[in-house]
């Protein structure tokens, strides 16, 4: 298997910092979760909106024929 994080080759077994290749790794991962930059795409949510209406607008957007972060076309 290979590092999530550097792509180096890995073991799981005997390996503490598992699926990681080495502490570094996984605390760098630990800190990029910690400072909320992993996202998932579409509207934020806010006070003001809720679940419901974010996931009106994200239909909205996939109906639309825009096209899509990677380039690729939703239609």
């Amino acid at each position: 298997m290979t590092c999530p994080l550097c792509h180096r080759p890995t073991t799981w077994e005997g390996n503490p910092w598992r699926p990681f290749c080495c502490e570094r790794c996984q605390v760098t991962d630990l800190g990029t979760w910690a400072a909320a930059q992993y996202r998932i795409p579409g509207v934020p949510l806010t006070a003001e909106t809720g679940i419901r209406e974010s996931l009106a607008t994200d239909e909205q957007h996939d109906d639309s024929g825009e096209e899509a972060a990677d380039g690729s076309s939703t239609n």
